[in-house]
């Protein structure tokens, strides 16, 4: 076996069918299957069934997979090591972000990484599931993370990057909008809700927010994303309260500060004993405006 056969695989998982992976991998269909059934002689058992939906990673196929997949990592990383050692910054950068958090400061950081090193490639796990953040962090796959406080058993050096504030969300035409002051929580008591998926560390937040305060408004829909509910709250679902930098440029009119002014710090874990990548996106990182202040500029 080796980590080209590795990379076959996880294709297969990803795009879930041979033809797709084939495509991508820039193979040709039969031979990416001969591949695939050479793999599972070597192993000794089938890591894919064939269905009618496609190729479905077995039991034993998804313990390869883990597998697999951190051994492709580290492989990409040794390329990238010697590459960097050269001069050459290459290879992959795997970061974590929590829902919402510095959705335009990050992607200002890796565009101006991008221009400075068009050979970097970056993966983003946008508000990963708690369990696969400490697996991604035990496996040694993760690069970065950008958080509001680095989880139990990530063992990342912490970097202080400043606060992120938070802002309501109103409907279009509401009465709310008329006032040129910021809200309290109170004037949104009243309200419905729109809130986000319940694992989320965004919804926690809300949830301890709104519990700290003495209230439980009604909840009357739910997002995974936060651009859904700003969406969903301009058209008249409910009011939602969501990060100053994660709202759509779009919907600026619609948001209001709020009194007291409710922010989190942002803090950028990076992995011990970095490499030049991930210390020049850190760079890039400390560059941008981190300063919660952002609420003045969405309320013009």
């Amino acid at each position: 076996m080796n980590v080209r056969q590795y990379e076959y695989a996880l294709a297969v998982a990803e795009e879930g069918s041979i033809t797709a992976a084939a495509e991508r991998l820039g193979l040709t269909q039969p031979s990416l299957s001969q591949q695939i059934g050479t793999l599972e002689k070597q192993v000794g058992v089938h890591l894919f069934t064939r269905t009618r939906q496609g190729m479905v990673p077995t039991v034993a196929g998804r313990a390869f997979l883990v597998e697999a997949e951190v051994a492709a990592t580290a492989s990409r990383r040794a390329f990238t090591a010697a590459r960097a050692a050269d001069g050459d910054l290459t290879g992959e950068l795997v970061i974590a972000v929590h829902m919402g958090l510095g959705a335009r400061q990050l992607p200002r950081a890796l565009g101006e990484l991008r221009r400075r090193h068009p050979h970097l490639q970056v993966t983003i796990h946008e508000e990963p599931d708690p369990t696969d953040m400490e697996r991604l962090a035990r496996q040694g796959t993760l690069d970065i993370l950008l958080v509001h406080e680095i989880p139990p058993g990530c063992l990342f050096d912490v970097h202080a990057l400043g606060t992120e504030s938070y802002v309501a969300v109103l409907p279009r035409g509401h009465s709310l909008l008329r006032r040129n002051e910021p809200l309290v929580l109170d004037d949104l008591a009243d309200e419905g809700w729109v809130r986000f998926r319940r694992t989320s560390k965004l919804d926690e937040y809300l949830a301890r927010l709104l519990a700290d305060r003495g209230l439980a408004p009604r909840t009357v829909g739910r997002a995974s994303q936060i651009s859904t509910a700003v969406r969903l709250a301009s058209e008249g679902l409910g009011v939602t309260i969501a990060p100053s930098s994660a709202i759509p440029e779009d919907f600026e009119e619609l948001v209001r500060p709020l009194r007291p002014a409710l922010s989190e710090p942002v803090i950028a874990g990076v992995r011990r004993a970095p490499g030049r990548a991930e210390t020049a996106l850190l760079d890039q990182l400390d560059r941008q405006d981190w300063s919660g202040t952002a609420v003045s500029a969405v309320t013009g």
